[in-house]
């Protein structure tokens, strides 16, 4: 197997597929980096103005105290300070292509840079006796930090705009395994937001269209020894190679400098999945890269910070929303016969079942037609959920569209049956199914939201549900809790995957 460009004709074709690839994916990308660059330059020099003019009044500013026989005022301070910033943003990269407009890298460098020249001047403010006022600095560091934030924030919103029409897309050839293959691919495409766009798969010859699902999927446009020649058929921009028996590290070596001259990126995945960031290090071993990965944070989402979090967010909201309960009380009273809350047994932490309380959606007696529609609709009991319920009300739609029949489980949340984030409330009938790996959601409380209220709600397949219920109990964080819970507001606002 070989992956070198070895005839003049193999590199006049290179450098013109490179030419071609630099009219549309570069193109894209220097013109974003512009822009970011541009919104830099009006935060930087936006926060250091800003902090002259609240601390001094304006440009009219006593003299720079330092031991130097010349003056220096502070508009040159101010002047050297955005320079200093702009560059060091620069220089840690934190407009390389491959962070900006995805993942939390672009972000950490932005931080990084701005603490490490805050940092910097305070060492040479204490070495050279240099007395820069102190208000000064606490109004342009902060000011400043969040001015670069929101600017990021607002491209990187825009980018995912542009990506939803179809625009500003890198083009990935996934190689690997037909499992491995598969499963990034649908990684991908289950994240339009970072711009991924699969264009072709290349599978181990002995499984092009006899194991590879081409149906819903993309196109197999080659096996894992034809990558280059696949590469130049699709257009793809990066390869991305999962797990495969015939791409070693030596031919993945030779397959990146094959790779270089077409100016095509080469991703490798550890083949892990549904790790958080956070339980990830990278180390180096003996030349080797290493992929460290802490153990599951089961016991820190049953932590008692957790549970105080819990018990004042609940609080806070009933208090909020008390208003909005009654009136729904009222319509739902008034609507249709029977009482305004629907009790109903679920199951919660450690198998432990309890009454979860909602607001009533559904006629009276609805629970003893379930079978039959189970039965009706392919009789898996394992997250059940049907479009156009007979069994729903009308004011009960409405409710269920924006998840406003769910807000009484705060309730729940204020006696400990449920948190205010964690997995999907069951049912025994769903928990009887469980095997050894889905039992694992029994092991935090359910929440009244979590990853499957903002990734498709009700849309979900019976599989991604399991499969970001156990993301979220494996990988809890208190940053996960509040980054779902703003989350949330959209997707119920939106009411989509809702019935």
């Amino acid at each position: 197997m070989s992956y070198e460009l070895t005839g003049i004709g193999d590199v006049e074709v290179a450098n013109g597929v490179q030419a071609m690839r630099r009219t549309q994916r570069e193109n894209w990308q220097s013109t974003f980096v512009q822009r970011l660059a541009v919104t830099d330059v009006i935060a930087v020099f936006g926060a250091v103005g800003a902090a002259q003019a609240i601390r001094f009044g304006g440009p009219a500013a006593p003299p720079l105290a330092w031991p130097l026989p010349y003056e220096v005022g502070y508009s040159v301070v101010s002047l050297a300070l955005a320079v200093g910033w702009l560059a060091l943003l620069h220089g840690y990269g934190s407009r390389a292509p491959q962070t900006v407009g995805t993942g939390g890298e672009e972000f950490r460098r932005l931080v990084s840079a701005t603490l490490r020249l805050f940092g910097v001047l305070a060492i040479l403010a204490l070495l050279f006796r240099v007395e820069v006022a102190r208000g000064y600095l606490a109004i342009a560091l902060p000011a400043g930090l969040a001015a670069l934030i929101a600017g990021r924030l607002a491209w990187r919103i825009r980018l995912r705009q542009w990506r939803a029409r179809g625009r500003c897309h890198t083009s990935v050839l996934v190689v690997g395994s037909p499992e491995a293959a598969h499963a990034m691919a649908t990684a991908f495409t289950g994240d339009p937001g970072s711009g991924y766009r699969i264009v072709g798969v290349c599978v181990p010859a002995g499984s092009v269209g006899a194991q590879f699902d081409t149906t819903d999927g993309p196109e197999v446009v080659g096996d894992d020894r034809s990558v280059l020649e696949a590469v130049r058929r699709s257009g793809a921009d990066s390869v991305a190679v999962a797990a495969t028996e015939h791409l070693g590290p030596a031919e993945l070596r030779r397959m990146a400098w094959a790779l270089d001259p077409l100016g095509v990126d080469l991703i490798v995945a550890p083949g892990v999945v549904d790790i958080a960031g956070a339980r990830l290090t990278n180390r180096l071993v003996a030349g080797m890269p290493m992929l460290h990965i802490d153990p599951p944070r089961y016991g820190r989402a049953k932590s008692s910070h957790k549970a105080l979090f819990d018990l004042c967010f609940a609080t806070l909201v009933l208090v909020l929303i008390a208003p909005m309960l009654i009136v729904i009380a009222i319509a739902v009273k008034a609507t249709s016969a029977g009482p305004v809350f629907y009790l109903s047994e679920r199951i919660g932490r450690d198998g432990i079942p309890f009454r979860m309380i909602k607001f009533r959606s559904m006629l009276v007696n609805a629970e003893s037609a379930v079978e039959a529609l189970i039965e009706s609709n392919g009789g898996n009991p394992v997250f059940f959920k049907v479009k156009d319920d007979p069994r729903v009300t009308s004011v009960g739609r409405f409710l269920r569209k924006y998840s406003l029949d769910e807000l009484p489980q705060f309730f729940n949340v204020l006696r400990g049956d449920m948190s205010v984030v964690g997995p999907r409330p069951q049912v025994q009938r769903e928990v009887d199914s469980y095997d050894g790996e889905m039992r694992r959601r029994l092991l935090v409380k359910p929440g009244v939201t979590g990853l499957w209220q903002v990734s498709g709600r009700s849309d979900l397949s019976p599989e991604d549900s399991v499969r970001l219920d156990l993301s979220y109990v494996e990988n809890w964080s208190m940053v996960l809790d509040l980054a779902l819970i703003a989350r949330t507001v959209g997707a119920v606002t939106r009411g989509d995957g809702a019935y």
